[in-house]
């Protein structure tokens, strides 16, 4: 599968999004994105969704060394003692001797972020994470983070799909060596009613889904769709075998907006 250089490791460019999966589905779903050819798993402390993603890694029969796995640490979680119990209590959850990538999943506004970034750091060093990151991290508290951090912080994972303008938070994340890792890249399903990435489909014999994935990794960015549909997976998975061409990519960039987010709607 087709992967993306995150600083001094690589992350499978399509990644299985497990937010709203929950109990024998999300196992399920799990299960079938593996043996469909995914290797990369995200999941949270706030998903109530570990047990579950551990669950469909086993049962799949694929090693646990070849599969990217990601977790999250919710903001209440973030004082010392409090984030460094959650990283164990997400690695017990999973199953999971450690976890490829542990990231901070928002920022928070009562945690001074140096105890946060800190005990994050002690973290990695005591082996629970072999890698650690950023989520809906932006502005001043993502270079704040930065300037904080002992151990690199590997990606930004944060809403980006064709119809929101991300172009700031992208470029300083990229700036400090972050790759971006993109949740809700279909933007919940609203881009099958986009009738420019309808069109670029037809022309490729793709689905708007498919042409939005594929936009976002001609940029480079890691694209985590979600379903709770064996098809659709096989679906979202479809992406590698065309291309989009510059005035395509043109015409879907500007489709983006700064109020672009579908995360409430």
């Amino acid at each position: 599968m087709p992967a993306v250089k995150m600083q001094n490791t690589i992350i499978p460019a399509i990644g299985l999004g497990t937010w709203e999966l929950r109990g024998s589905v999300c196992s399920h779903i799990v299960e079938q994105a593996l043996r469909l050819g995914y290797r990369h798993l995200d999941t949270a402390q706030m998903y109530d969704n570990e047990r579950e993603v551990g669950e469909g890694l086993r049962g799949s029969g694929v090693r646990r060394d070849d599969v990217f796995a990601t977790t999250k640490v919710w903001p209440t979680h973030f004082s010392p003692p409090k984030l460094e119990h959650a990283a164990k209590a997400s690695l017990k959850r999973l199953g999971l001797a450690d976890v490829d990538l542990l990231l901070l999943h928002w920022p928070s506004s009562t945690i001074p972020l140096s105890d946060t970034i800190g005990t994050l750091c002690k973290v990695k060093r005591a082996g629970l994470a072999r890698h650690i990151g950023l989520s809906n991290f932006t502005g001043g508290v993502l270079e704040e983070a930065v300037k904080l951090s002992t151990e690199p912080l590997i990606c930004n994972q944060i809403e980006l799909h064709p119809f929101l303008d991300q172009s700031a938070t992208v470029a300083a994340s990229e700036a400090h060596g972050m790759t971006v890792v993109a949740y809700s890249p279909i933007a919940k399903g609203a881009v099958g009613k986009n009738a420019v990435l309808v069109r670029i489909g037809r022309a490729h014999g793709k689905t708007a889904a498919q042409v939005s994935l594929r936009f976002l990794l001609q940029q480079d960015f890691v694209v985590i769709p979600r379903s709770s549909k064996v098809e659709r997976l096989a679906e979202n998975f479809a992406i590698f075998d065309f291309v989009l061409s510059a005035q395509e990519m043109q015409e879907i960039q500007k489709l983006a907006r700064p109020n672009g987010s579908v995360l409430k709607s």
